[in-house]
């Protein structure tokens, strides 16, 4: 009956972890089933979660062979009995009545041979920035804007928004310049809009952090907008940073287009910490990418927010030479025109450019195990996946379209119209 009720109890902890009272009835029954290893486990789970717990410590003294305290008893008369101490006088040996009794986690080691990891991280190193629960990674980008082919219009926002000022602080306390908020990056997917973001970072030589909502959202309640204040406050200690917000219309979508309240909360905190009411952002510069920026809640967009934006088009044809260059590079490669490649490649991402190489790869690959030879990629390779790739930015384009002819124009999409009216879709 009791290797039932102890599979039944396991299955029941694999499900509410973190239930310590059903964790220890499921060590006591180990135990008496004299299953001592399982019984530790467990037992040790609880003891990292609740390092006091008497219960648990009891019963890992007993797991570990070691004696049990006595529990102490009640003194028979109205005095205290000849062989204890007075209660005035406690023995040195014991411990205050109130004194919780801590575990040997050095002794157990011994006892069992094993590493007991520390229950609580103190210093997760310089390469990291430690935020609640999880560890977001602080990168040193070295590449720069002049890494990033094209992209004229794009360097320029940026140069005016971050890099000037930066470069002239006098001019920028004569003019009053301030630094504060952040850039907003949109336009059709694939066309480098993260690139450009740690190519800034390495611009400032400032540390990056890219954050995806998986990062910040949680179920459990308060812990989304714990995460983020605590983004901030590491990007803070880390400063120069740059904080890079991917896909910021999932996390800071319209709250009138979402019931959900935990949401709701995070977006109020991404708010709160924009604005920078409590702390001091000096050092912080934070950029978001979107492909869908009229999804963004406009709360967002307000001024000392996300008040800028920048426009990022699928390359011009320096970029896409650039680009194509790139992918080549390390690749066995004979008689390459990237110049008249990149000719024939307009409306392309730079992911629609990235898959032309690999399609080409491939090409030249199957050919070599054909022949038994290897041979290089050459132009036939490459001009056949160009031919056989379709620009994936086609139905971005149209959603474009569709807003800026028939949605409210305040002016906040003057390039995209501009562009679109360029390239004859208006």
């Amino acid at each position: 009956m009791t290797q039932p009720l102890i599979e039944s109890l396991r299955r029941a902890v694999a499900a509410n972890p973190t239930d310590l009272p059903l964790r220890l009835h499921l060590a006591e029954l180990l135990l008496d089933s004299g299953d001592q290893a399982a019984a530790i486990g467990e037992l040790a789970a609880v003891l990292a979660i609740a390092p006091a717990d008497q219960a648990a410590q009891q019963l890992m003294g007993r797991a570990l062979g070691t004696p049990a305290e006595p529990a102490p008893s009640e003194p028979a008369g109205p005095g205290p009995a000849a062989s204890e101490p007075a209660a005035s006088e406690p023995a040195a040996s014991e411990p205050a009545p109130d004194a919780p009794t801590r575990f040997d986690w050095s002794a157990a080691e011994e006892q069992l041979g094993i590493d007991v990891p520390p229950m609580f991280v103190g210093d997760i190193g310089p390469g990291n920035a430690g935020i609640g629960d999880a560890v977001f990674d602080l990168e040193r980008p070295r590449l720069t804007l002049a890494d990033v082919g094209g992209m004229a219009q794009a360097k320029q926002r940026l140069e005016a928004s971050f890099l000037a000022p930066l470069r002239n602080p006098e001019l920028r306390r004569m003019y009053r310049k301030s630094l504060r908020g952040g850039l907003l990056l949109y336009g059709p997917p694939g066309c480098g809009k993260t690139y450009l973001a740690r190519a800034l970072a390495g611009e400032l030589q400032a540390g990056f952090v890219s954050v995806q909502i998986t990062d910040i959202l949680d179920q459990m309640l308060g812990t989304s907008e714990r995460n983020v204040h605590e983004l901030f406050q590491a990007a803070r200690r880390a400063a120069p940073c740059v904080l890079f917000f991917d896909e910021v219309d999932a996390l800071g979508q319209r709250r009138s287009q979402t019931r959900n309240s935990a949401l709701r909360g995070t977006i109020n905190q991404l708010l709160t910490e924009l604005d920078g009411a409590e702390q001091d952002n000096d050092g912080v510069f934070v950029l978001a990418a979107t492909n869908q920026p009229w999804d963004v809640d406009p709360a967002l967009r307000r001024p000392g927010r996300f008040d800028r934006t920048v426009l990022v088009l699928p390359p011009d044809e320096p970029a896409r030479e650039a680009i194509l260059r790139h992918h080549l590079q390390h690749r066995p490669i004979a008689g390459i025109d990237t110049g008249r490649l990149a000719k024939r490649t307009e409306g392309f991402s730079g992911a629609d450019l990235a898959y032309v190489t690999e399609l080409a790869a491939e090409n030249a690959l199957l050919a070599s195990v054909a022949g038994g030879e290897a041979r290089p990629i050459g132009m036939a390779d490459l001009e056949s996946a160009v031919a056989g790739v379709r620009p994936s930015i086609g139905p971005w384009l149209e959603t474009a379209r569709n807003l800026v002819s028939f949605g409210e124009d305040d002016g906040t999409y003057a390039e995209l119209r501009a562009y679109l009216k360029k390239a004859g879709r208006l």
